[in-house]
């Protein structure tokens, strides 16, 4: 069937709730360039809609409507994301449509929408508050898309108001189908149209002599016989003060050739690499039969089929270098390589790492850059311009042809879960199934594995590679063949557990215990460097009336307000709902309030009181969402432009700053009895890889860890660095509970404005899904719930939710999706708050 014409083209479109695919005729007009992957634009009802050809044939009982056009010669996936997307699709039971569009980069494909226009008078009579406020807002601002009217009325059921216009005639609603807001970047280049010699002897015939222009154009011409390439016309505009005209004039007597040129928006443009040099380094025994086995894998035949490898090493102990090393071999073998990291935050050191061993090869992507920065890297990657991708887990989604290579670091976190927006997805399990579609290695890297992910290594014979100890790089003498050369013994720092109750007997009613204030003087003292670790945001974590107890909570959430310093406002973290505090109870009409608890803004406070004149950088949520915060905060704090860093579980990790002598953790309990089966786990890693951040220098590390449950398990296990001692009782208590790795889970969630509606649809569904469980042949499961959430209120809209346990839940629910529609459902969810 080679030589046949593809007439037909099945499609995926870009349409909530549009679950299948269609059928389409390809017109004459489009035979050869519609074929797998592209991306283009189709009828679909009364409107036309983005689609992605997922496969062409010659036979089709049900197309009827024609393609209308390509916007892409070239696929915007390739033939192993969409497979990938086939099997995500399958096992989180979300459209596929949802998951393939996921993988283009924003602004390529557009969902439709609907245009709203106002056809009334100013006046309109007795109408409800968020009738008169549409009105308002399309006077002012013109025909607006339902998209923009969602950002301008946020949490307002503006389109019921909207319905009852449009039947009086006061409004009229029309699709539209908005066209790709990123494109090629182009500018308008000038360049030496004849030779040095002839531009020379033209200079004094460019304008009337003394004349401003003349003056502009010999400057513009003298400029381009030094520069005969061509040159982006700003830059001759810079150095001689002229304008389109004068350059125009130049080209009309033939000496310049104007022209147009496309420039790669890179956001790594002007990002120097680390000060250090780019040759590999020396490897401990350790780290070359970790590498060995990496590189054995990826010398293996594209058939031979390659399990995932998990690299297990202690912070310190050398991951990053055999990536590094790894990656290297992969482009010497003509692959391409994935990088990716769990959070925004980590990728700044990471990228200077490998640009300093790369140089002119690798492409960063995340959320933070621009459309068109992302765009550009995604159509570089397509093109195989470039050998390394790094970002986070949408990173995963690049189009790489040529891909051999897969490296997920610090592998265990719950932030390579997609959980902000459908389709929901966590990145690991993402990459074991492209890994295995495009014969590429997947290395799992981690200091504090994922038990489920070390559970099934263990079973599934995955290689473990161990790093146990740690590593430090020490300059070798100069003559050397190679210039650097690596030591050990590096020991973990040691940890200290500060019994808080025993301080508050002893009269110490600080926030520091007296071994943490002693250490800090010391280290201050010595010249060096501390971080304090606290997972909490603010200056208190809620606001109480003394008189009644009345609580300051979130209108919309119903959590309690967290008070901040800078501004002094009480925000809500999960809507970013802010106010001021009121003067008086809303509840008893009481005018003294209490701040309770702390956060970082408060242990910021505390510690420039204690020590006057120390100079402290914060890193949280609240410093660093300005883009380049980030990397700004930690390139002072490496600098040594502060004594101390306080952060919150953003310091956790990828952090490398050999002057830190002194981890203090603040409070170790956070998140310890939330009501998660995975609280204990994930209380265990930040408390494990936040004290990996003391001692990666020649002058050794100690942790001060303050609790107030020190004879908890997970917190006895991380001072003593034991992750297999951690595993072992963990895994107890889960094969107890019947908790993963023992059982899998699906979570749905129910959300409405209606404290009522969401309570009956909840009882409504479980009840269903006990009937479907008692008429299945499938493996029994679980029912748990319904039940509110641990957040009971987000947004406005109240949460119930249902859980399902057994061997595996989704063959229960894949014939009622249907039914599921307006519920959430994340398949394998690593919280279930």
């Amino acid at each position: 069937m080679g030589n046949a014409v593809h007439r037909y083209a099945r499609v995926v479109l870009d349409l909530p709730g549009v679950g299948r695919e269609f059928d389409y005729i390809i017109p004459s007009a489009l035979q050869g360039r519609v074929q797998k992957g592209v991306l283009v634009v189709v009828p679909f009802s009364d409107r036309r809609a983005y689609g992605i050809v997922i496969e062409t044939c010659t036979q089709s009982e049900y197309a009827q409507r024609m393609i209308e056009s390509v916007l892409d010669d070239r696929p915007v996936v390739t033939p192993s994301q969409i497979e990938l997307a086939r099997i995500l699709s399958e096992n989180t039971l979300s459209p596929l449509g949802a998951i393939l569009f996921s993988m283009l980069p924003p602004g390529l494909s557009q969902q439709a929408d609907v245009l709203y226009t106002w056809l009334g008078s100013d006046e309109i009579g007795e109408v409800g508050e968020t009738e008169r406020a549409l009105m308002r807002l399309l006077v002012r601002r013109g025909p607006l898309r339902g998209r923009q009217i969602d950002a301008a009325l946020p949490h307002r059921d503006w389109r019921t108001a909207a319905r009852r216009l449009i039947r009086r005639g006061l409004l009229r609603a029309e699709p539209v189908l908005p066209p790709s807001s990123v494109r090629p970047k182009v500018v308008r280049t000038a360049q030496l149209a004849c030779s040095p010699e002839e531009a020379q002897a033209q200079l004094p015939h460019l304008g009337r002599p003394g004349s401003v222009a003349l003056i502009r154009r010999q400057a513009m011409l003298r400029f381009l016989i030094q520069e005969p390439w061509p040159l982006d016309v700003t830059w001759l505009y810079a150095v001689s003060g002229g304008n389109r005209a004068d350059l125009d004039y130049l080209a009309e007597m033939g000496l310049i050739r104007l022209s147009e040129t496309e420039v790669w928006r890179d956001p790594l443009e002007g990002i120097a690499a680390v000060d250090e040099p780019t040759a590999p380094l020396n490897l401990t025994s350790d780290q070359q039969r970790a590498l060995e086995v990496i590189l054995e894998c990826l010398h293996l035949s594209e058939e031979a089929t390659k399990k995932p490898i998990l690299l297990f090493g202690v912070t310190g102990s050398g991951k990053t270098e055999i990536y590094l090393q790894s990656v290297a071999e992969a482009l010497v073998q003509g692959k391409q390589a994935l990088v990716l990291v769990p959070e925004i935050a980590l990728t700044p050191q990471l990228v200077r790492r490998f640009l300093a061993r790369f140089p002119g090869q690798v492409g960063l992507i995340h959320s933070r850059l621009s459309a068109g920065e992302r765009y550009d890297t995604w159509r570089r990657a397509r093109d195989g311009r470039l050998g390394v991708v790094i970002g986070p887990r949408s990173a995963l989604f690049t189009p790489m042809e040529r891909l051999g290579l897969i490296i997920l670091d610090e592998a265990h976190e719950p932030s390579y879960y997609q959980s902000e927006t459908p389709p929901y997805y966590h990145a690991v399990q993402a990459a074991m199934e492209y890994a295995r579609l495009t014969s590429s290695v997947l290395v799992l890297g981690s200091a504090t594995p994922d038990i489920v992910q070390y559970y099934r290594a263990q079973k599934e014979g995955w290689p473990v590679l161990r790093l146990p100890e740690r590593v430090q790089t020490v300059l070798a003498p100069k003559g050397q063949e190679s210039p650097n050369v690596t030591v050990k013994p590096a020991p973990l720092p040691q940890v200290k557990i500060v019994d808080m109750r025993q301080e508050l007997k002893a009269g110490n009613r600080s926030i520091f215990s007296r071994a943490l204030l002693e250490n800090l003087e010391q280290v201050i003292q010595a010249g060096q460097q501390a971080i304090l670790y606290l997972n909490r945001l603010g200056a208190s974590t809620y606001v109480f009336c003394r008189e009644c107890g009345y609580v300051l909570k979130c209108p919309r959430c119903e959590i309690p307000l967290t008070y901040h310093l800078d501004p002094a406002e009480l925000i809500c973290h999960r809507c970013n709902y802010r106010r001021l505090v009121p003067n008086t109870c809303p509840q008893c009409g009481g005018r003294e309030f209490r701040h309770y608890g702390l956060g970082t803004e408060r242990v910021e406070q505390e510690l420039g009181r204690t020590f006057p004149g120390i100079r402290i950088l914060r890193l949280d949520s609240s410093t660093s969402r300005v883009k380049g915060a980030v990397d700004l905060i930690l390139t002072h704090f490496a600098h040594h432009q502060a004594d101390v860093l306080i952060g919150t579980q953003m310091l956790a990790k990828g952090l490398d700053l050999p002057l830190v002598t002194l981890v203090g953790i603040v409070l170790a309990d956070v998140g310890l009895t939330l009501p998660d089966f995975r609280a204990a786990e994930r209380a265990f890693q930040l408390l494990t890889q936040v004290a990996g951040r003391a001692g990666r220098g020649p002058w050794g590390g100690r942790v001060i860890l303050q609790t107030f449950q020190p004879e908890h398990y997970a917190i006895r296990y991380a001072a003593h660095h034991d992750y297999e001692g951690f595993l072992h009782h963990e895994l107890e208590l889960r094969r107890t509970i019947g908790y993963p790795p023992f059982a899998r889970l699906v979570r749905l969630e129910f959300r409405h404005k209606d404290r009522r509606t969401v309570e009956q649809e909840s009882e409504r569904m479980a009840e269903h899904i006990r009937r479907w469980i008692s008429e299945s042949d499938q493996p029994r499961c679980e029912v748990i719930g319904p039940a509110p959430c641990f957040y009971t209120r987000l947004e406005g809209r109240y949460r119930w939710q249902i859980v399902l346990r057994g061997e595996d839940p989704t063959l229960l629910l894949r014939p009622h999706l249907s039914e599921l529609k307006d519920w959430r459902v994340e398949v394998d969810p690593p919280s279930l708050l």
